[in-house]
């Protein structure tokens, strides 16, 4: 979801972008890779100055059983492991590899404020996300910069939990998760790009969480989905109904994770969308 909308977003910009695809190569811009048995047609990629990794399957996707959940953290370390051994070893190196990681990280954290000094949480995405970040390490032990963006819940139509909400509250179905009380922690696509482009330019190495500054309770996320759609919002979901419909992902969507940009701030990063209401306004 979002590399197919920063594919076209860098090549505005003027960059000359080369994509790893799961298949054989047919076109100039694609390289194949698999990261299962981390094999990258190495000739085919050139001299490349920069790595952007968000690969990962979908953890809303499929119920978590025992298989799934490997099958989420495997994605993960394979794809990273994969991209930052071929960054380490091409000739010369790229200066930057910027890889996703989330702010599932910081586990719940109720009403407290988080930043990316935060201890790592306790929960199987906390975990995930720990292996999925150390995953690049051959990347920064041969000295290249490596970002790891942990980012929120991505408001775009174009899919993730956004994507499948849309339709709900556009039929006047949405309502709030549970009490509503827990923090989402949200970004538009249009920043998320431009974050991702600003990293690539800056000197950030680390995490960095990709949020707005602005996170919001899920009821108020409710109220304002309905407000922009005209919509009614009339039908909370019980807890226990996500519990049984959702599996064990349901813990992610009741939980709450109050996680403010710190990073980002303070290395001069400017929002296009930094408050819900302008945000909900682009799902339009």
């Amino acid at each position: 979801m979002i590399g197919s909308a920063l594919v076209p977003e860098l090549r505005t910009a003027g960059h000359d972008v080369v994509r790893l695809v799961r298949r054989r190569a047919q076109h100039d811009d694609e390289v194949a890779w698999d990261p299962q048995s981390g094999s990258v047609d190495h000739e085919r990629l050139g001299s490349v100055q920069a790595f952007v990794n968000l690969a990962g399957a979908g953890v809303g996707d499929h119920r978590w059983t025992d298989s799934y959940r490997e099958v989420i953290r495997r994605s993960r370390v394979d794809a990273t492991t994969t991209v930052a051994r071929t960054a380490a070893e091409l000739d010369p190196r790229p200066s930057v590899v910027v890889s996703a990681s989330a702010i599932g990280y910081y586990g719940e954290t109720g009403e407290r404020e988080v930043d990316e000094s935060a201890p790592r949480g306790d929960t199987f995405l906390a975990g995930v996300a720990e292996q999925w970040e150390r995953a690049a390490d051959p990347a920064r032990g041969a000295g290249i910069r490596v970002v790891h963006t942990r980012s929120g819940l991505v408001l775009t139509p174009r899919g993730g939990a956004w994507g499948r909400m849309l339709p709900l509250f556009r039929l006047g179905a949405g309502g709030r998760l549970g009490n509503g009380r827990q923090w989402w922690s949200w970004i538009t696509l249009t920043d998320e790009l431009r974050a991702i482009t600003f990293l690539l330019r800056s000197d950030l190495a680390g995490p960095v969480n990709l949020t707005a500054p602005t996170p919001a309770t899920n009821a108020e996320v409710t109220r304002a989905m309905g407000g922009q759609l005209h919509r009614p919002t009339p039908f909370p979901v019980p807890a226990m109904a996500l519990r049984l419909v959702l599996g064990g992902f349901s813990s992610e969507v009741l939980a709450s994770m109050r996680v403010l940009p710190r990073r980002l701030t303070d290395a001069g990063f400017s929002w296009e969308h930094p408050d819900l209401g302008a945000a909900v306004g682009t799902l339009r």
